[in-house]
């Protein structure tokens, strides 16, 4: 059995991971970060997004205005009570200086603003409308202003700031062992002390590098198939059994949880959100719930467990924001300008997870001129199959309501109430299109599983921490000593709803939170001294 000793220890090298070791070692800390795979996490799969505002340099150069008090009640709509006033505050507050933060560690951003609405732009954009802050119900409370900062890079952009958070970290020399997983946490006299984990660090490099293949592959093109990504991540962890050894790592000061969420255990997931299945598991392999879990049985408390971000994106092209979503009654389901996790959840929680998109010859013509240039391959692709597979058309109002299996008296009526003189569900005139030109289409949006069409799907609940040092609590509220946590490991800002870049954002804020007290905590080691 190996033994290491650290001031903090680590759990996960994702974003959340990666920020909380920089900080805790510029704190003067030694740091280990323990990592499952290779690093990277949900992080390095997503679209790199961050959202941040009040006048970031990006936003000046854009010529956009923005403020710290705008960018707060637009948050304090979207997030509700899920933290505190004075924690959302400090978040708004400190927004400019996370993406200063985040450059100075190598992090590119640009401020050159997306000109339509989209969910993600193409290469040529990097700002953009990240959320639902121009739609109705939220542009009247909250000045409007673009705070999706996008890294800087091809593609989706998340494994570029995950290279560079992980270059950063290499400068600082943080220790990092990969292909390492955590099994428990060490307790003495109800502080967490270390970790006990399973290493293949010593094992044979074939072993190694058939580990890091396979889970690679499970990570992509796994995250699109899921059934691949099992039965990938089933050799992975047999890997793991047959060749780990125990190593266990003492921590001086903390232990810090940064794992990420749980999506990829679907039991979890039908436990806690069974109305939540057919989508597409955002994450990789290592999102199982597995940090989640060791700060519980450490005595941490957990919440919004049932929170699920389900996207439902009807943009690129930015031309369908001129159609209606409706149910299989032909009801108005939302304001069609609103970021995709509403729809989303709207769809899935008060319509069976059945829905359609109504547009007529124009709208359909738009699309598909703009399709080239508003879009990254991956929703080309999207637009082709929801225009030939997920798609019929009619003459008239009523005969596409039939073909589809939508009632079409109730599509009838909510077309004649959308060209009245008021939306009735709230979407801002200059996102509304009068459908009068046949012949019409229905597009079925339906959350299901369908690779033609997926609906990404990630968990935004965790362990309950404490909003000032993100200390994980016990059920009396009481912070765990030496146990903190951070990312989706944790309850966050974004744990009640999710708008793009506000998961990464939280991932920085409360990493570095975590990473900061883990480091400045008093703790209860010598410098020669193991508690194993």
């Amino acid at each position: 059995m190996d033994e290491l000793v650290a001031d903090v220890v680590i759990v996960g090298f994702g974003a959340a991971g990666a920020c909380a070791a920089l900080e805790a070692a510029d704190s003067g800390a030694d740091v280990v970060i323990v990592e499952r795979f290779d690093g990277g996490g949900a992080s390095a799969v997503s679209g790199g997004v961050v959202y941040a505002g009040g006048g970031t340099a990006q936003q000046l150069d854009a010529g956009v205005d923005d403020s710290v008090d705008a960018m707060y009640a637009y948050l304090r709509l979207e997030t509700g009570d899920v933290v505190a006033e004075g924690t959302l505050r400090r978040f708004c507050e400190g927004s400019r200086e996370m993406i200063t933060w985040l450059e100075g560690n190598g992090v590119p951003f640009e401020g050159s603003l997306c000109p339509y609405k989209t969910s993600y732009p193409s290469d040529a954009h990097y700002l953009y409308y990240s959320g639902s802050e121009a739609a109705g119900g939220f542009r009247d409370a909250a000045k409007p202003a673009p705070r999706g900062h996008r890294v800087k890079g091809s593609g989706t952009s998340g494994k570029l700031l995950m290279t560079r958070l992980k270059e950063a970290v290499a400068k600082r020399g943080i220790r990092v062992l990969p292909q390492t997983r955590v099994r428990s946490l060490a307790q003495e006299d109800g502080r967490v002390t270390g970790v006990v984990a399973d290493t293949l660090r010593d094992a044979p490099a074939g072993v190694r590098a058939r580990h890091r293949r396979l889970a690679k592959y499970a990570a992509k093109p796994g995250i699109y198939v899921p059934s691949l990504r099992r039965s990938l991540h089933r050799r992975v962890a047999r890997l793991e059994r047959q060749h780990g050894r125990e190593l266990r790592i003492s921590a001086r000061r903390g232990v810090v949880l940064a794992a990420g969420g749980f999506i990829a255990n679907r039991e979890l997931v039908r436990e806690h959100a069974p109305a939540y299945r057919g989508g597409l598991p955002l994450g990789t392999s290592a999102d199982d719930g597995s940090g989640i879990r060791l700060g519980v049985e450490a005595g941490g408390a957990t919440g919004e467990l049932g929170r699920i971000s389900a996207w439902r994106f009807i943009t690129p092209p930015s031309a369908f924001l001129g159609g209606i979503i409706v149910d299989a009654a032909g009801r108005r389901v939302i304001d069609e300008s609103r970021y995709g996790a509403a729809v989303g959840e709207k769809l899935i929680e008060e319509h069976g997870g059945r829905g359609w998109l109504l547009v007529d010859a124009p709208v359909v013509a738009d699309a598909r001129r703009d399709t080239k240039a508003q879009s990254q391959w991956f929703q080309g692709l999207q637009l082709r199959y929801l225009l030939r597979r997920g798609r019929v058309t009619g003459a008239s109002v009523e005969e596409v309501a039939r073909k589809a299996g939508v009632d079409p008296q109730g599509l009838r009526a909510s077309v004649e109430a959308y060209h009245g003189d008021r939306d009735p569900v709230g979407k801002p005139a200059e996102f509304a299109r009068r459908l009068a030109h046949p012949p019409y289409s229905l597009i079925d949006i339906s959350v299901r599983p369908n690779l033609g069409y997926p609906t990404p799907m990630l968990t935004l609940g965790g362990l309950v921490v404490d909003e000032d040092t993100g200390a994980v609590r016990n059920a009396a509220g009481a912070p765990i000593p030496g146990l903190y946590a951070a990312g989706r490991t944790a309850v966050g800002i974004c744990s009640r709803s999710y708008v793009s870049g506000l998961s990464l954002a939280d991932c920085v804020f409360s990493g570095r939170r975590a990473g900061i007290n883990s480091a400045l905590a008093q703790g209860v080691l010598d410098k020669n001294e193991n508690v194993f």
